[in-house]
């Protein structure tokens, strides 16, 4: 069965999963609904309504500021959930919003629950994909707190290549990225100027070039070597189905 709903391939990566498990979970995404960009599909403060899962196109989560200054938090690819475990809170402590055009499954948490209690290969794997992005928020801040502009910018880029290159969005290197300036800039810790200084920066020693929404990147190796970048607390290796 091609792994082609970005879930299924997702988990996959993580865990191994049955025949049965793939069905299931091609039923329960089944049915995603068409969300513009720059649209809030939660905001802190609310009562969660179920958990959102991310098909297609980009969100985020993120906090906004009292004085309207936005930090994001993460962000959210395709076959990525925006919080697991929502179903415990009384109110969201965050915002999710898209950043572009995207497809999204509001999945009930009842339905999450039993994928949890009676599907082992499917509960490992979303067990394992928190742990990933527990790992990445690490990570980001590890960025903020220590890594310099240019490095912070180069491991986000390094990072984002691995993620949508597993979910079947990268080739040969390079990736769509529909982020503004001040998106990258309020994911970074960075002001616009420092980000446009970065890009251009890593743009003339070669690293990266690209127009508009594409990202190409021309020296991976370099690139993680500037960022000291190392993939491994993403977990992508990829598990074998079971019978």
């Amino acid at each position: 069965m091609a792994d082609d709903n970005p879930l299924v391939r997702k988990l996959a990566s993580l865990a191994p999963l049955t025949d049965d498990d793939r069905r299931l979970l091609e039923r329960v995404t089944a049915d995603p609904m068409a969300v513009p960009a720059r649209t809030d599909l939660i905001r802190e403060g609310d009562a969660p309504r179920g958990v959102y899962l991310v098909m297609d196109g980009l969100a985020c989560r993120y906090k906004l500021l009292p004085n309207g200054n936005r930090q994001v938090l993460a962000y959210l690819l395709p076959g990525d959930f925006c919080d697991i475990d929502v179903a415990l809170l009384d109110a969201m402590d965050h915002a999710i919003g898209t950043l572009a055009q995207s497809r999204i499954v509001l999945i009930p948490t009842g339905t999450v629950r039993d994928l949890l209690d009676h599907r082992p290969g499917i509960a490992r794997g979303l067990r394992l994909a928190a742990l990933v992005e527990a790992a990445t928020a690490r990570q980001w801040l590890a960025s903020v707190g220590r890594r310099s502009c240019e490095e912070r910018l180069a491991h986000l880029l390094c990072e984002l290549l691995v993620r949508l290159a597993a979910a079947g969005r990268a080739t040969d290197g390079g990736f769509e990225l529909p982020l503004t300036q001040v998106d990258l800039a309020d994911a970074t810790g960075m002001t616009t100027v420092h980000v446009n200084r970065s890009l251009r920066s890593l743009r003339k020693r070669k690293l990266i070039d690209g127009k508009g929404r594409r990202i190409e990147v021309l020296d991976v190796a370099a690139l993680r070597e500037l960022a000291a970048f190392d993939p491994g607390y993403l977990h992508r290796a990829v598990a074998r189905p079971t019978p």
